[in-house]
């Protein structure tokens, strides 16, 4: 378990594939800012609600100058499935080897129900166009969180 970002941190490179198997890296998104969402798993109802919000706020967050990007473990063809059946149009990542996630702080120790276990942490990070971090946010709520970051980005 990595140590989890403070703001003024380098936000942590990474390139992974997204919804069609395309390379997506951080760098593609220099100059601008950008909203990096970790949730558990497409297709659950936390994070499908957490996904709709984002693509809901879409043209608020990027007439804003924010581009979102979410990152789960899920394979390629499953985030596929979720933005076909959700209609999303925030951009998705796999990281199935969770090196992002955990680079990020976004993967350690969790506890439910007085079980301890190893997840993924629902988190977001807000990076600025010189790829420095923000804002991190972490275990956040996946209902309200959107409406939460807009309002403390003051948008």
């Amino acid at each position: 378990m990595s140590e989890r970002l403070q703001p003024g941190n380098p936000a942590p490179a990474f390139t992974l594939p997204d919804a069609d198997g395309n390379e997506v890296s951080l760098s593609d998104h220099k100059g601008r800012k950008v909203i990096v969402y970790f949730y558990p798993a497409a297709l659950t109802p936390g994070c499908t609600k957490q996904a709709c919000d984002f693509t809901d706020n879409l043209d608020l967050l990027a007439g804003a100058g924010y581009d979102v990007i979410g990152i789960s473990p899920d394979q390629p063809e499953k985030l596929a499935k979720f933005r076909e059946t959700e209609s999303l149009r925030v951009t998705l990542l796999a990281d199935p080897d969770k090196k992002a996630l955990d680079a990020y702080g976004a993967y350690g120790e969790k506890k439910n129900y007085g079980r301890t276990y190893m997840g993924v942490i629902r988190s977001t990070i807000v990076v600025d166009e010189q790829g420095k971090v923000e804002r991190a946010l972490y275990n956040v709520r996946a209902t309200g969180h959107v409406a939460k970051i807009i309002k403390d980005l003051g948008i």
